[in-house]
């Protein structure tokens, strides 16, 4: 298998795909090429989980550009036990404690969800998320695989091969440290090399491999009959009859039933993951940190594919974790978390797309709710005026044709891109009253005024949400009804000379540019300087005393929203009114 080869300075994207292309003309040659993902439903799907989405995604889409056939397996994993209550999940309570041990699928929905369990009411926020992205997948559920018996034939074989496993596993049960040395897994930089990897100990290489009571090992664990839950222990097995007997260490109930035709149960992780791998035929699947550990799945299951289910183990970069500003590491037990859901109610879904494109998989990056969020705008921005001028670097302008598009077409976009910054400040003042929105706006650009609000969405529409939702109350703009007398009476014949210069050149100046020009000069003619003087300490310090003496008068405190922009939403009329004119 060829290892994939990263750098700085090539476009991640392509190289992957290059190998991909490779190795699944080796493998299959004539067929689809398969890349897949794997998400649990069992809390909310967060913006960490959406990296292992978008990382196949990109790669998938890139080949597909090229002409090939591609399937994007997402297994959702609703098969999978429920471990725990998650933190700050609405609709539930400590009650929900009592269906722990169950499928995902077996458990009940919040109180008050649309939907018939917890795993579909969870699925159901990521799969609107994904169609907005622009994300094209084949989805497996992994409830229906198990309990149609599509995986009979590798039960049964992971079962008769039990002791095999049982003996790669036991390698590896030190607490995550191997007995002997390991390779990297294919297609990664090696731990060491990697900007984050798991501590040695990781909770990944303590994930459930089926270790067996009295009777041995077992790497299939029956949901109980009485309970429903898999606190189960196989007390049996008979390799030529399939007849396995287990006995539910919750509610003490036991049966012997024929594997050969049972459904209602699993394989461990451990070996789940590596069995389908070559059930699906995967070229290309990338893991976390946390799952490319000394003793952990994508590691261990490299040999159990190989030795187990005469597969191969897919091409699998490790990718790093995804932050929020402000936020540690995401995890969605603790409540809370951030979801594609919640950035696509603040940004569009070419910059969201972006952020997971510009950079490699094994490098971490954090994603903006805070104030943060206007400068990574104000970067998307002068990338596209790059790709307009034809001045881009390459790999920039692969990562954003990777965002702005999939194979299928252009997404959507704002037909004018007005400055997030701008348009954030601008519902601030006003609230999100429409028309006054649309005074303020059009008069952005007198020579080229916008002639709607709808020119301006969805960004005009993110920007009010991020307003909203992500900025307090304490720091929201509230423009002053009276003017401040008390201040005003105060001012020495320096200050009320400054405020007359703004109030003259306003009705000159009344564009975002000519508004900057004049905020900005008003200082330089009080000090006898030319319009163009280069700014010096004492400028600044000048400029940065009447900036408060603006924003005071205006909403009552030393800072606020940009000040051509908050001028234009006061309107020149108010404006001279509250600086005394």
């Amino acid at each position: 298998m060829p290892i994939v080869a990263q750098s700085t300075e090539t476009d991640w994207v392509s190289r992957f795909a290059d190998d991909v292309i490779a190795e699944s003309e080796r493998r299959a040659p004539g067929k689809p090429v398969v890349v897949a993902s794997g998400l649990s439903p069992s809390g909310p799907i967060h913006l960490g989980n959406l990296r292992e989405v978008m990382t196949p995604h990109l790669v998938a889409d890139e080949i597909r550009r090229r002409g090939y056939e591609v399937r994007h397996l997402i297994s959702w994993d609703d098969y999978d036990r429920y471990r725990k209550v998650p933190a700050g999940v609405p609709g539930t309570d400590p009650s929900w404690a009592e269906h722990i041990g169950k499928p995902l699928t077996s458990v009940p929905a919040p109180a008050g969800s649309a939907y018939p369990n917890w795993a579909e009411h969870f699925k159901a926020a990521m799969t609107e998320a994904l169609a907005e992205l622009g994300v094209e997948y084949d989805g497996i559920s992994q409830t229906e695989q198990y309990t149609a018996g599509a995986y009979r034939a590798q039960i049964l074989h992971a079962m008769k091969h039990r002791a095999d496993i049982d003996a790669i596993l036991d390698r590896y049960r030190t607490k995550g440290k191997p007995t002997k040395p390991t390779k990297a897994p294919q297609g990664q930089k090696k731990p060491e090399e990697a900007e984050l990897v798991a501590a040695e100990g990781s909770g990944a290489a303590a994930e459930d491999d089926g270790s067996g009571g009295a009777a041995g090992y077992f790497p299939y664990k029956p949901f109980c009959g009485g309970c429903g839950k898999d606190l189960t222990t196989v007390t049996a097995y008979d390799d030529e009859t399939t007849a396995l007997t287990y006995t539910c260490t919750e509610c003490g109930f036991s049966e012997t039933v024929l594997l050969s035709e049972f459904n209602r149960g699993k394989l461990v992780w451990k070996v789940d993951w590596p069995m389908r791998w070559a059930y699906e035929g995967v070229i290309f699947e990338p893991s976390g940190v946390d799952h490319s550990s000394p003793g952990s799945s994508f590691v261990v299951g490299g040999q159990i594919v190989r030795e187990i289910f005469d597969g191969v183990q897919p091409i699998g970069p490790m990718y790093a974790f995804v932050g929020i500003s402000g936020m540690a590491k995401m995890s969605s037990s603790k409540g809370g978390v951030p979801t594609p859901a919640d950035a696509l109610k603040i940004m569009e879904a070419p910059l969201l797309r972006w952020l997971y494109a510009r950079r490699r998989p094994n490098q971490s990056f954090k994603i903006a709710f805070d104030q943060e969020i206007q400068r990574l705008y104000d970067e998307w921005d002068a990338l596209e005026r790059k790709v307009a001028d034809g001045s881009v670097l390459p790999a920039d302008a692969a990562a954003y044709s990777r965002a702005t598009s999939t194979a299928a077409g252009e997404l959507p976009r704002t037909p004018r891109p007005l400055p997030y910054r701008t348009l954030a400040s601008v519902v601030d003042i006003t609230a999100g009253a429409e028309e006054q929105t649309l005074r303020i706006l059009s008069e952005l650009d007198p020579a080229r005024p916008l002639a709607s609000l709808d020119e301006a969405r969805p960004r005009l529409d993110r920007a009010q949400n991020w307003i909203t939702s992500q900025v307090p109350a304490e720091a929201r703009t509230i423009v002053r009804s009276e003017p401040d007398q008390e201040l005003l009476d105060s001012l020495d014949a320096q200050g009320r000379e400054s405020l007359r210069l703004l109030m003259e050149g306003l009705d000159s100046h009344w564009s975002l540019d000519g508004l900057t020009t004049l905020v900005y000069g008003v200082p330089k003619t009080m000090a006898g300087l030319a319009p163009d003087a280069k700014p010096t300490a004492e400028l600044k310090t000048a400029q940065r005393s009447f900036f408060a003496l603006l924003y005071r008068l205006l909403v009552g405190r030393d800072t606020g929203p940009r000040l051509p922009t908050l001028l234009l939403a006061v309107g020149a009329d108010r404006v001279r009114k509250l600086l005394g004119g």
